[in-house]
């Protein structure tokens, strides 16, 4: 996976996330719209087969965009590893 950033401002960011596809972006997109912080966030793919997504953050006041796209990717991160821990305690 590697992310482009096509757009980086103070309260705006938009990324191309190469190699990935709905499960990343809609999960991501999920607990970015639970943040407070954020007033959208949406990604879309232009075509099925061979589209890449791309996700654009919006954050409220002086919050930074990336800021709240780390915070999403550290959630993400522990509650991968929590279904693991549990997947291989079956």
């Amino acid at each position: 996976m590697e992310i482009e950033f096509v757009k980086d401002t103070k309260l705006e960011l938009e990324i191309i996330v190469h190699g990935e596809n709905h499960s990343l972006c809609n999960v991501l997109r999920k607990y970015l719209m639970e943040d407070n912080d954020v007033e959208y966030a949406v990604y879309g793919i232009d075509h099925p087969l061979t589209g890449e997504p791309i996700m654009t953050i919006k954050t409220k006041r002086t919050k930074r965009p990336r800021d709240s796209l780390l915070k999403a990717a550290q959630r993400l991160k522990e509650e991968t590893a929590e279904f693991k821990g549990l997947v291989e305690g079956i």
